[in-house]
């Protein structure tokens, strides 16, 4: 039987990029749309490279109602992989108007698009963003949402429409019903082995690992920890972090899982992508410290709007229903962190 043809929105970037290695390695056809905003096509270059398989690309933006609409007339899709979308927390608070714009529009043409095509089957890039304050740090699947940043209300929301769309499926007797699979994950950090990929951010990071790595290669001077005085044991907060390489060989089951019995009468479900364990900020600094032998030089600085103390997954939903578990550890993480950063420390400049 032929493998499918997945189009990965996003696929030029930092998750995508990795996604798109895995997918072709795993036999099946790629087709990516994607409009570079925090992205470059050097990255596709390099996963052709690591592979030595060939992908499609169109430049679009998942906005564009057209260009979708050309793509999926041009192209047999089976699949379609979303991870196009802003994702910086702090940027969302300061520019909340642009993460519902290009997040939660943008999912709604390509559904349509995907409808109008009679593709029905998705895998959704989420987060872990999507949950509020709980009494437990370790969030499990069937907890209460509740964002507390203007991202994660755009990926909840998002989720909720998909939900309603797989909802309305049953009230319409549709005969092919939607089958979603919506990922939350935790933390992705790390790179691919061969140094060849990795995370390349537009600007100043917003994320940890890649500022502790510019910091460490001396493209920036100073990390800033975003407070010490949360209820956790070193005060500063606590994350489950994950490698990207595990993060997305969870896409690979969750199209798996969209052929087989679970999804057999459609249906929009949530899963976890985390390990179960979380690490304190000062922990990744020390960490990076200890594999790579460079001092990090940081600051203590106040909170940022937004963040929430601790987080970290419950992945036994993915175990069970998926078959999928992370399995790389931290020193993994930062080894291959720094590999990359070291071989391309202007990035895919």
């Amino acid at each position: 039987m032929a493998k499918k043809k997945i189009l990965v929105t996003g696929g030029a970037g930092y998750i995508g990029s990795h996604a798109c290695v895995e997918l072709l390695q795993a036999d099946y056809d790629i087709v990516v749309v994607d409009n570079l905003s925090n992205s470059k096509t050097e990255s596709l270059a390099r996963v052709q490279n690591i592979t030595g398989k060939a992908l499609g690309f169109y430049q679009a933006d998942i906005r564009d109602r057209t260009a979708l609409t050309e793509i999926f007339a041009k192209e047999v899709i089976d699949t379609v992989i979303h991870f196009a979308g802003l994702k910086a927390v702090g940027e969302s608070c300061a520019k909340p108007d642009l993460y519902y714009h290009n997040n939660v529009y943008g999912t709604l043409v390509l559904t349509e698009a995907m409808q109008a095509a009679g593709v029905k089957e998705l895998v959704f890039s989420s987060s872990a963003t999507v949950y509020g304050e709980s009494t437990s740090p370790q969030y499990a699947e069937d907890f209460p949402l509740g964002a507390i940043n203007p991202y994660g209300r755009s990926k909840a929301m998002i989720e909720d429409i998909l939900r309603d769309l797989s909802a309305a499926d049953a009230i319409n007797h549709e005969s092919r019903p939607w089958k979603i699979a919506l990922l939350r994950y935790f933390n992705p950090i790390g790179a691919h082995e061969s140094g060849l990929i990795g995370e390349d951010p537009n600007g100043i990071p917003n994320n940890l690992m890649p500022y502790v790595s510019q910091v460490a290669i001396g493209k920036l001077v100073q990390l800033s920890v975003f407070g010490n005085d949360y209820p956790t044991p070193d005060g500063t907060g606590i994350r489950d972090y994950i490698h990207v390489v595990d993060l997305v060989k969870g896409h690979i089951k969750a199209i798996e899982a969209l052929d087989g019995d679970g999804f057999a009468a459609g249906g929009c479900r949530p899963y976890n992508l985390g390990t179960g364990q979380g690490y304190s900020v000062l922990e990744i600094v020390d960490a990076f410290e200890r594999v790579t032998g460079r001092p990090i030089n940081y600051k203590i600085v106040g909170r940022r709007a937004g963040d929430l103390a601790e987080c970290f997954a419950n992945p036994d939903r993915a175990l069970q229903e998926l078959g999928w578990r992370a399995e790389k550890n931290l020193d993994d993480m930062v080894a291959d962190t720094w590999n990359w950063q070291s071989k391309n420390p202007q990035g895919f400049a």
